[in-house]
């Protein structure tokens, strides 16, 4: 499953789309006449949708981005996510698997950690990679005049 996750996360970071939370924030923001910056974190989840014994998908793709963005909104009200797909090969046979990437910031690591042990059940894993990120957020509002 390491082999599975590593390939994934070359595939994400190479996208480099971690920018998409960000910009879905900055929409959801009130307008306001000055810059503000803070620091974040910004946590990355990588949830596989292939059941962990058998690597046949437990979902069809619409049916997991759908169960994925429900465990989503009830654990922290909106989202952000991407979808992906990963393949590894294990003792010479090649497997393919449907991924949801999820990027969160405004929460903490033990909702993360709520979030991620519903998405075990749910989607039958035997884990969900969760990545921590330390960023810059920016919420831009213009030039003042």
């Amino acid at each position: 499953m390491s082999k599975k996750f590593g390939i994934i996360i070359t595939i994400i970071a190479a996208a480099a789309l971690c920018l998409s939370a960000v910009t879905l924030v900055l929409t959801l923001q009130p307008k306001q006449a000055a810059t503000q910056e803070k620091g974040d974190t910004q946590y990355v989840m990588y949830l596989g949708t292939n059941d962990k014994d058998t690597n046949e998908p437990v979902f069809s793709a619409e049916q997991a981005r759908e169960k994925a963005e429900d465990i989503l909104i009830q654990h922290f009200g909106g989202y952000t996510i991407q979808e992906a797909h990963g393949g590894w090969e294990s003792d010479g046979k090649r497997y393919q698997e449907y991924t949801i990437v999820i990027y969160l910031s405004d929460t903490t690591l033990d909702k993360v950690h709520a979030a991620a042990d519903e998405m075990l059940s749910t989607f039958r894993q035997s884990s969900v990679l969760i990545q921590e990120n330390q960023t810059k957020t920016d919420f831009y509002s213009g030039v003042n005049q």
